[in-house]
């Protein structure tokens, strides 16, 4: 950014020089001399940090994630242990159908939840709470009487990808802090009681706290 302000300033005295002067061979001669030195600091920026800036400002990345799916058919297959399993399977059940950034956002509200004391300190006990219970669970997919059958392999490997990033703290922060979430299909009630954070595709997300007028 300072090669900018120099460029920026340059110009700015260039301006001023012409302006104040008459358009002598001097004065051409100095803002021809100013042109060449800014290019020369031009020159010297760093290509992977201009590049860093780019990617950064765009309001499709953060961090080392980009969310496209071209970005994730660019990453390695991933794998993991039970943790990354569970995530990975909850991912393909309750977001495949997602844009990316909806697919990391409910990776981040399970992350969420496995930081707060409210919930089980693991990604599989947080995925499984409640499992057992005929929809008294958590994740309806896991107590809604179907079998658990990954049918569609790519939608698989697209979401594996998602659960890897998210494990591995690669992923931004996209849902301010959110602990809950729905599909705009449904109108749960405890929704009126907590604070909606965000909307990625079909999903809404929330955490506790009480919804106000400016939400």
């Amino acid at each position: 950014m300072r090669s900018g302000y120099r460029k920026t300033l340059a110009l700015a005295l260039a301006s001023l020089t012409l302006v104040a002067a008459p358009q002598t061979a001097v004065a051409n001669a100095a803002a021809e001399n100013l042109a060449k030195i800014e290019a020369r600091n031009m020159g010297k920026i760093d290509a992977a940090r201009l590049n860093k800036l780019v990617i950064s400002a765009s309001p499709q990345a953060a961090g080392d994630v980009v969310f496209s799916r071209d970005w994730l058919a660019s990453q390695p297959k991933p794998s993991g242990n039970s943790e990354f399993k569970c995530l990975a399977e909850a991912l393909y059940f309750e977001a495949r159908g997602e844009t990316v950034k909806g697919q990391f956002a409910v990776a981040e509200v399970i992350s969420n939840r496995v930081k707060s004391a409210r919930f089980p300190d693991s990604y599989c006990g947080v995925i499984n709470q409640g499992t057992g219970r005929k929809y008294q669970c958590q994740f309806t997919y896991t107590c809604d009487g179907h079998a658990e059958v990954i049918a569609e392999p790519r939608a698989y490997a697209q979401v594996s990808k998602v659960a890897r990033a998210a494990l591995d703290g690669r992923a931004p922060e996209i849902t301010d802090g959110a602990t809950f979430y729905h599909t705009t299909a449904v109108r749960p009630s405890w929704a009126r009681k907590f604070t909606r954070t965000a909307r990625y595709g079909v999903h809404l997300f929330y955490r506790r706290g009480v919804q106000t007028a400016s939400n």
